[in-house]
């Protein structure tokens, strides 16, 4: 979060000074109290600092760092998810490498009827794919992608923070966004509604960083 030098006096002096009113933080500034009332009311929507009634102003105690993170941990997966990208589990290796190169990304979700996720097939899968000296018109894609329930999935109520570190941890490009469906003979499976790729979190994190600098 990127706070102007005015922003940053004012966070000292309620920090050496709380609880402190608007009114004594404007003349410390050599300030007009409506002068300041803009950058109050950014510090304390972003958290940094708090507000009582008739008390004054004094620091939350948190960090910049975990204002963001709180941020983060209050966005859901819904919010951000893509369209999926998303290939029949009858298709072969062929078809997947021209989706791929068509819809220019790095994950392919592999499903049967109803949109049921079947597996995911990843470009490092297509490429050793082809160069060992496979006939890719011939070989299903099922033989080379990741099966259910090996894939690592997310769904549209977790957060884009505990998704993110999902794909740090498994080193992959983008997850499944998945509702879990019910049958009537009790069988279960998960419908692929979404995507979540390094671009939909990189996009949030701009966003997040274009509305700091704008004061929001």
């Amino acid at each position: 979060m990127k706070l102007t030098k005015r922003q940053e006096s004012i966070l000292e002096i309620v920090s050496n000074n709380s609880p402190i009113t608007g009114e004594h933080i404007a003349e410390k500034l050599s300030l007009t109290r409506a002068t300041l009332r803009p950058d109050l009311a950014i510090l304390t929507m972003s958290g940094l600092l708090e507000a009582r009634p008739k008390v004054g102003y004094y620091h939350s105690g948190k960090s910049r760092y975990r204002v963001v993170a709180e941020k983060l941990n209050s966005v859901l997966v819904d919010s951000v998810k893509s369209v999926p990208i998303v290939i029949s589990e009858k298709c072969y290796v062929y078809d997947a490498v021209v989706s791929m190169f068509i819809e220019d990304v790095g994950t392919l979700f592999v499903v049967k009827e109803g949109g049921l996720l079947e597996g995911v097939v990843s470009r490092k899968d297509l490429l050793k794919t082809t160069l060992g000296g496979h006939d890719i018109q011939k070989l299903p894609v099922k033989v080379v992608m990741t099966r259910m329930p090996n894939v690592v999935i997310t769904n549209p109520e977790e957060t884009v923070w505990v998704a993110a570190k999902k794909i740090m941890a498994h080193e992959v490009d983008a997850l499944p966004v998945v509702r879990k469906v019910k049958f009537a003979d009790g069988s279960e499976g998960q419908e692929v509604v979404g995507r979540l790729s390094k671009t939909n979190i990189t996009r949030l994190f701009v966003e997040l960083g274009e509305g700091y600098e704008g004061g929001v």
